[in-house]
Protein backbone atom coordinates (compact mmCIF):
# COMPACT_ATOMS: atom_id res chain seq x y z
CA UNK A 1 0.00 0.00 0.00
CA UNK A 2 1.05 3.33 -0.52
CA UNK A 3 1.63 5.63 2.30
CA UNK A 4 -0.28 8.76 3.51
CA UNK A 5 1.42 11.90 2.45
CA UNK A 6 0.70 13.39 5.87
CA UNK A 7 2.89 10.03 7.46
CA UNK A 8 5.78 10.92 5.20
CA UNK A 9 9.36 12.28 7.03
CA UNK A 10 10.97 14.86 4.97
CA UNK A 11 14.65 14.98 5.68
CA UNK A 12 14.68 18.47 7.38
CA UNK A 13 11.95 16.87 9.97
CA UNK A 14 14.72 15.20 11.37
CA UNK A 15 18.19 16.37 12.67
CA UNK A 16 21.27 15.51 11.61
CA UNK A 17 22.09 12.05 13.54
CA UNK A 18 24.52 12.16 16.20
CA UNK A 19 26.15 8.65 14.22
CA UNK A 20 27.11 10.89 11.38
CA UNK A 21 28.48 13.67 13.71
CA UNK A 22 28.67 13.58 17.13
CA UNK A 23 28.47 17.26 17.78
CA UNK A 24 25.69 17.60 15.26
CA UNK A 25 23.03 18.09 17.70
CA UNK A 26 24.47 20.22 20.08
CA UNK A 27 25.60 22.24 16.60
CA UNK A 28 21.92 22.27 15.68
CA UNK A 29 20.48 23.40 18.97
CA UNK A 30 23.29 26.64 19.23
CA UNK A 31 21.33 27.37 15.55
CA UNK A 32 17.81 27.23 16.90
CA UNK A 33 18.51 29.12 19.79
CA UNK A 34 20.04 32.01 18.53
CA UNK A 35 17.69 35.12 17.78
CA UNK A 36 18.47 35.14 13.89
CA UNK A 37 16.58 31.60 14.06
CA UNK A 38 13.30 33.30 15.69
CA UNK A 39 10.67 33.66 13.37
CA UNK A 40 10.13 38.03 12.89
CA UNK A 41 6.92 38.25 15.03
CA UNK A 42 8.26 35.84 18.30
CA UNK A 43 11.38 38.14 18.00
CA UNK A 44 11.21 40.74 20.59
CA UNK A 45 14.25 42.89 21.03
CA UNK A 46 14.23 42.54 16.90
CA UNK A 47 10.69 44.36 16.49
CA UNK A 48 12.02 46.86 19.92
CA UNK A 49 14.95 47.90 17.97
CA UNK A 50 15.51 51.38 16.26
CA UNK A 51 14.91 49.63 12.80
CA UNK A 52 11.78 48.83 13.22
CA UNK A 53 10.48 51.48 14.97
CA UNK A 54 8.52 52.05 11.34
CA UNK A 55 6.90 48.85 11.50
CA UNK A 56 5.73 49.76 15.32
CA UNK A 57 4.50 53.29 14.20
CA UNK A 58 1.91 50.97 11.63
CA UNK A 59 1.20 48.30 14.02
CA UNK A 60 0.53 51.05 16.69
CA UNK A 61 -2.08 52.58 14.42
CA UNK A 62 -3.67 49.23 13.25
CA UNK A 63 -4.53 47.79 15.54
CA UNK A 64 -7.58 50.23 17.01
CA UNK A 65 -8.26 51.44 13.64
CA UNK A 66 -9.37 47.83 12.48
CA UNK A 67 -10.90 47.46 15.87
CA UNK A 68 -13.06 51.00 15.98
CA UNK A 69 -13.73 50.21 12.08
CA UNK A 70 -15.42 46.59 13.45
CA UNK A 71 -17.81 48.69 15.59
CA UNK A 72 -18.52 50.48 12.64
CA UNK A 73 -17.57 54.18 14.90
CA UNK A 74 -17.85 56.85 12.24
CA UNK A 75 -17.44 60.16 14.14
CA UNK A 76 -16.49 60.85 17.72
CA UNK A 77 -16.00 63.61 20.17
CA UNK A 78 -13.32 63.62 22.20
CA UNK A 79 -12.94 65.12 25.56
CA UNK A 80 -10.17 66.07 27.81
CA UNK A 81 -9.06 67.26 30.99
CA UNK A 82 -7.22 66.75 34.32
CA UNK A 83 -6.93 63.24 35.49
CA UNK A 84 -6.49 64.64 38.97
CA UNK A 85 -9.67 66.13 39.31
CA UNK A 86 -12.28 63.39 41.62
CA UNK A 87 -15.93 63.49 41.87
CA UNK A 88 -16.92 65.45 45.02
CA UNK A 89 -17.52 62.92 47.69
CA UNK A 90 -13.83 61.62 47.01
CA UNK A 91 -12.99 65.13 47.16
CA UNK A 92 -14.29 65.92 50.18
CA UNK A 93 -13.09 62.53 52.21
CA UNK A 94 -9.53 64.10 51.00
CA UNK A 95 -10.13 67.52 52.37
CA UNK A 96 -11.67 66.35 55.96
CA UNK A 97 -8.46 63.87 56.04
CA UNK A 98 -6.09 67.23 55.37
CA UNK A 99 -8.48 69.12 58.05
CA UNK A 100 -7.86 66.33 60.25
CA UNK A 101 -4.40 66.00 60.18
CA UNK A 102 -4.21 69.80 60.59
CA UNK A 103 -5.93 69.85 63.67
CA UNK A 104 -3.36 68.04 65.10
CA UNK A 105 -0.39 70.03 63.52
CA UNK A 106 -2.25 73.63 62.81
CA UNK A 107 1.52 75.22 62.14
CA UNK A 108 2.66 73.12 58.84
CA UNK A 109 3.19 74.77 55.96
CA UNK A 110 3.27 71.69 54.10
CA UNK A 111 -0.40 70.83 55.30
CA UNK A 112 -1.87 74.31 54.77
CA UNK A 113 -0.37 74.37 51.34
CA UNK A 114 -1.92 70.59 50.42
CA UNK A 115 -5.38 72.30 52.26
CA UNK A 116 -5.19 75.31 49.65
CA UNK A 117 -4.74 72.96 46.82
CA UNK A 118 -7.94 70.26 47.98
CA UNK A 119 -9.86 73.02 48.65
CA UNK A 120 -9.44 73.81 44.83
CA UNK A 121 -10.07 70.22 43.71
CA UNK A 122 -13.27 70.25 45.90
CA UNK A 123 -14.10 73.04 43.57
CA UNK A 124 -13.22 71.65 40.66
CA UNK A 125 -14.84 68.39 41.39
CA UNK A 126 -18.36 70.28 39.91
CA UNK A 127 -16.61 69.90 36.55
CA UNK A 128 -16.29 65.81 37.00
CA UNK A 129 -19.96 65.85 37.42
CA UNK A 130 -20.45 67.71 34.51
CA UNK A 131 -18.19 65.44 32.22
CA UNK A 132 -20.47 62.56 33.22
CA UNK A 133 -23.48 64.73 32.38
CA UNK A 134 -21.73 65.54 28.84
CA UNK A 135 -20.64 61.79 28.40
CA UNK A 136 -24.54 60.78 29.01
CA UNK A 137 -25.47 63.25 26.34
CA UNK A 138 -23.06 61.89 24.02
CA UNK A 139 -24.12 58.21 24.85
CA UNK A 140 -27.89 58.93 24.46
CA UNK A 141 -27.75 60.94 21.14
CA UNK A 142 -28.42 59.74 17.58
CA UNK A 143 -30.79 56.87 17.63
CA UNK A 144 -29.74 56.17 21.38
CA UNK A 145 -26.81 53.69 23.15
CA UNK A 146 -26.87 51.40 20.67
CA UNK A 147 -25.92 54.10 17.71
CA UNK A 148 -22.33 54.52 17.27
CA UNK A 149 -22.63 56.96 14.54
CA UNK A 150 -21.46 59.53 17.41
CA UNK A 151 -19.03 58.17 19.93
CA UNK A 152 -17.37 59.37 23.25
CA UNK A 153 -13.64 59.09 22.92
CA UNK A 154 -11.03 59.97 26.06
CA UNK A 155 -7.86 59.40 27.07
CA UNK A 156 -8.86 56.21 28.89
CA UNK A 157 -7.40 57.75 32.25
CA UNK A 158 -9.04 58.64 35.42
CA UNK A 159 -10.61 62.15 36.57
CA UNK A 160 -12.07 64.03 33.90
CA UNK A 161 -11.72 61.20 31.32
CA UNK A 162 -13.14 58.70 33.70
CA UNK A 163 -16.34 60.62 34.24
CA UNK A 164 -16.91 61.38 30.50
CA UNK A 165 -16.39 57.36 29.73
CA UNK A 166 -19.02 56.63 33.22
CA UNK A 167 -21.80 58.94 31.57
CA UNK A 168 -21.59 57.29 28.17
CA UNK A 169 -21.44 53.59 30.84
CA UNK A 170 -24.35 54.99 32.74
CA UNK A 171 -26.55 55.24 29.79
CA UNK A 172 -25.37 51.66 28.06
CA UNK A 173 -23.29 53.08 25.36
CA UNK A 174 -20.18 52.76 24.37
CA UNK A 175 -16.93 54.56 24.75
CA UNK A 176 -13.26 54.62 23.77
CA UNK A 177 -10.41 55.28 25.77
CA UNK A 178 -7.12 55.90 24.06
CA UNK A 179 -4.55 54.96 26.98
CA UNK A 180 -0.55 55.54 26.43
CA UNK A 181 2.26 53.41 28.15
CA UNK A 182 3.86 55.58 30.51
CA UNK A 183 7.17 54.73 32.74
CA UNK A 184 4.97 54.13 35.54
CA UNK A 185 2.31 51.61 36.55
CA UNK A 186 -1.18 52.98 35.18
CA UNK A 187 -4.75 51.70 35.29
CA UNK A 188 -7.52 52.31 32.49
CA UNK A 189 -10.70 53.64 33.76
CA UNK A 190 -13.38 50.85 34.25
CA UNK A 191 -16.09 52.56 32.50
CA UNK A 192 -14.68 52.29 29.13
CA UNK A 193 -15.92 49.83 26.54
CA UNK A 194 -13.05 47.08 27.12
CA UNK A 195 -13.07 46.27 23.14
CA UNK A 196 -12.37 49.88 22.83
CA UNK A 197 -9.96 50.36 25.17
CA UNK A 198 -6.20 50.68 23.28
CA UNK A 199 -3.16 51.23 24.95
CA UNK A 200 -0.13 53.56 22.58
CA UNK A 201 3.23 53.47 22.81
CA UNK A 202 3.93 56.79 20.64
CA UNK A 203 1.92 59.72 21.37
CA UNK A 204 2.10 60.50 17.69
CA UNK A 205 -0.30 57.78 17.06
CA UNK A 206 -2.45 58.29 20.29
CA UNK A 207 -2.84 62.09 19.14
CA UNK A 208 -3.66 60.86 15.73
CA UNK A 209 -6.06 58.79 16.69
CA UNK A 210 -7.51 61.55 18.78
CA UNK A 211 -8.41 63.81 15.82
CA UNK A 212 -8.90 60.97 12.92
CA UNK A 213 -12.71 60.85 13.48
CA UNK A 214 -13.21 63.52 15.78
CA UNK A 215 -16.24 65.89 14.88
CA UNK A 216 -15.89 68.12 17.98
CA UNK A 217 -13.64 68.76 21.11
CA UNK A 218 -13.98 69.43 24.41
CA UNK A 219 -11.96 70.07 27.25
CA UNK A 220 -12.08 70.67 30.94
CA UNK A 221 -10.16 71.94 32.82
CA UNK A 222 -6.48 70.76 33.18
CA UNK A 223 -2.31 70.38 33.27
CA UNK A 224 0.09 70.02 30.62
CA UNK A 225 -2.00 66.80 28.74
CA UNK A 226 -4.77 69.18 28.30
CA UNK A 227 -2.94 72.30 27.25
CA UNK A 228 -0.62 70.10 24.67
CA UNK A 229 -3.95 68.71 23.27
CA UNK A 230 -5.88 71.57 23.34
CA UNK A 231 -3.18 73.97 21.30
CA UNK A 232 -1.95 70.71 18.53
CA UNK A 233 -5.97 70.94 17.72
CA UNK A 234 -6.03 74.47 17.69
CA UNK A 235 -2.67 74.85 15.66
CA UNK A 236 -3.93 72.10 13.32
CA UNK A 237 -7.23 73.81 12.28
CA UNK A 238 -5.76 77.15 12.47
CA UNK A 239 -2.94 75.78 9.92
CA UNK A 240 -5.57 73.65 7.84
CA UNK A 241 -4.09 70.55 8.39
CA UNK A 242 -7.69 69.64 10.08
CA UNK A 243 -10.81 70.51 9.30
CA UNK A 244 -12.68 72.75 11.13
CA UNK A 245 -14.23 71.35 14.48
CA UNK A 246 -15.87 72.99 16.88
CA UNK A 247 -13.76 73.09 19.63
CA UNK A 248 -14.96 73.84 23.24
CA UNK A 249 -13.47 75.73 26.67
CA UNK A 250 -15.86 74.36 29.87
CA UNK A 251 -15.08 76.96 32.45
CA UNK A 252 -14.57 80.31 31.63
CA UNK A 253 -13.22 81.31 34.80
CA UNK A 254 -10.58 79.03 34.57
CA UNK A 255 -9.10 79.05 31.21
CA UNK A 256 -9.16 83.06 31.08
CA UNK A 257 -7.62 82.64 34.57
CA UNK A 258 -4.75 80.56 33.04
CA UNK A 259 -4.24 82.03 29.59
CA UNK A 260 -5.00 85.43 28.47
CA UNK A 261 -6.21 84.76 24.73
CA UNK A 262 -5.88 88.48 23.91
CA UNK A 263 -2.80 88.88 24.42
CA UNK A 264 -1.70 86.84 21.49
CA UNK A 265 -4.45 88.96 19.37
CA UNK A 266 -2.27 92.33 20.83
CA UNK A 267 0.40 91.12 20.40
CA UNK A 268 0.16 90.29 16.28
CA UNK A 269 1.06 86.23 17.10
CA UNK A 270 -2.74 85.46 15.94
CA UNK A 271 -5.24 87.30 14.02
CA UNK A 272 -8.69 88.00 15.63
CA UNK A 273 -10.50 85.81 13.81
CA UNK A 274 -8.17 83.21 15.10
CA UNK A 275 -10.26 82.99 18.72
CA UNK A 276 -13.19 81.96 17.07
CA UNK A 277 -11.53 78.39 16.28
CA UNK A 278 -12.83 77.73 19.73
CA UNK A 279 -15.65 78.87 22.34
CA UNK A 280 -15.92 79.09 26.10
CA UNK A 281 -19.04 77.01 27.83
CA UNK A 282 -20.01 76.59 31.41
CA UNK A 283 -21.89 72.86 31.52
CA UNK A 284 -22.50 69.92 29.85
CA UNK A 285 -26.04 70.90 28.19
CA UNK A 286 -24.72 74.27 26.91
CA UNK A 287 -21.40 72.00 25.30
CA UNK A 288 -23.97 69.74 23.47
CA UNK A 289 -25.74 72.14 22.33
CA UNK A 290 -22.78 74.46 20.63
CA UNK A 291 -21.96 71.75 18.92
CA UNK A 292 -25.04 70.46 17.78
CA UNK A 293 -25.85 73.74 16.45
CA UNK A 294 -22.79 74.28 15.00
CA UNK A 295 -23.54 71.42 12.72
CA UNK A 296 -27.03 72.77 12.24
CA UNK A 297 -25.53 76.42 10.79
CA UNK A 298 -23.50 74.24 8.51
CA UNK A 299 -26.39 72.57 6.70
CA UNK A 300 -24.58 69.08 8.55
CA UNK A 301 -26.05 66.60 10.12
CA UNK A 302 -24.14 64.00 12.58
CA UNK A 303 -26.81 61.65 12.54
CA UNK A 304 -29.32 59.35 10.19
CA UNK A 305 -32.34 61.45 11.87
CA UNK A 306 -32.78 64.98 13.09
CA UNK A 307 -31.24 66.64 16.05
Amino acid sequence: MRKKIENIKFPWQTPKPSEEDPKSLELVNKIMNSPSYKLSIEDIEFLKSDDTRGLRLQLDYLKPELAMKKYGIKHTIVVFGSARIKESKTALKELEKIKRLLDKNPDSKSLLKRLRIIEKMVEKSIYYEEAREFGRLVGKAGKGPKDNTVTLMTGGGPGIMEAANRGAYDVGAISIGLNIQLPHEQFPNPYITPDLCFQFHYFAIRKLHFLHRACALVVFPGGYGTLDELFETLTLIQTGKNRSIPVVLIGKEYWSKLIDFKVLVEEGTIDPEELKIFTFKENAKDAWEHIIGWYKKRGISLFDKKE
